[in-house]
């Protein structure tokens, strides 16, 4: 068994190891209980590198959403820990871990979560003002920038493409500087063209800005963008892949849904 803390299998890392930007340890959730016992994560140790994009991916029900989740601390594992880089989740209050997301992390949905009566800069900074914070303006300037919104500011998510409100929601994400962005099938609800821009983008917040990303997603194609991919089934890391290709991706699923079924 390695002891690697970066990859999937390892049982006794040191912790925190350097670069680590995010990680669990024998992490686990359980819903339910007796004949309707579900074991959605089973024991789950894995660290994500800073500056680096994860694509998570496996089979429906495999636990890939529940993992991301309880990484993002918005869901409580039934046993295990995880650590936004020195920083326990398990050991903070309510509020202490509300103020850790606000502050370290960001969020990209499948939904876009705008608010329709706010222009997209003023959505793209609600967090920081909700948090009495000012935006820095260069850093701004830079995440709009970088996404393509400088015109589309003034507008409001309705007189605004799918594509561009999930541009804004990237710019929100990344507007407060957050040491992780968590995405979860982010280009669920858009077409290709507009999904491979947004998948650009988030590339981009990695090599250009220095940020992580662990993305959840079912499209080859859209982890393809990923600089390393994350196999789960059952609950279990069961594989993981280095510079994927969306035609290396889906032969290592074949492989992995080969396994789910076969036992």
């Amino acid at each position: 068994m390695t002891t690697d803390p970066f990859h999937p299998f390892a049982t006794h890392a040191p912790y925190p190891a350097p670069g680590t930007a995010v990680a669990t340890t024998g992490l686990t959730k359980v819903h339910g209980s007796g004949d309707t016992r579900v074991t959605a994560l089973d024991a789950v140790t894995v660290a994500f590198r800073e500056a680096e994009f994860t694509a998570i991916m496996g089979p429906s029900g495999c636990g890939k959403s529940t993992l991301l989740h309880c990484a993002a601390g918005l869901d409580t594992p039934t046993a295990g820990s995880v650590r936004i880089g020195t920083t326990e989740l398990g050991g903070l209050s309510d509020r202490q871990l509300t103020r850790l997301r606000r502050d370290r992390i960001g969020f990209v949905f499948q939904a876009f979560n705008l608010l329709p009566t706010l222009t997209a800069q003023e959505n793209i900074t609600l967090p920081l003002a909700l948090a009495g914070r000012r935006p820095d303006p260069e850093w701004l300037d830079r995440v709009v920038a970088m996404v393509g919104l400088g015109e589309r500011l003034g507008h409001r998510p309705a007189e605004l493409s799918g594509g561009q409100q999930q541009r804004v929601a990237v710019a929100r994400a990344l507007a407060s500087k957050p040491a992780v962005v968590f995405a979860d099938e982010p280009t669920g609800n858009l077409d290709s063209r507009a999904g491979a821009e947004v998948l650009g983008f988030l590339r981009e917040s990695v090599h250009e800005l220095g940020r992580t990303v662990v993305m959840v997603t079912h499209d080859p194609v859209a982890a393809g963008y990923a600089d390393r991919v994350l196999f789960l089934a059952d609950g279990r890391p069961v594989d993981e892949l280095a510079h994927p290709t969306p035609g290396r991706v889906l032969d290592v699923m074949k492989t992995v849904d080969t396994r789910v079924r076969t036992g």
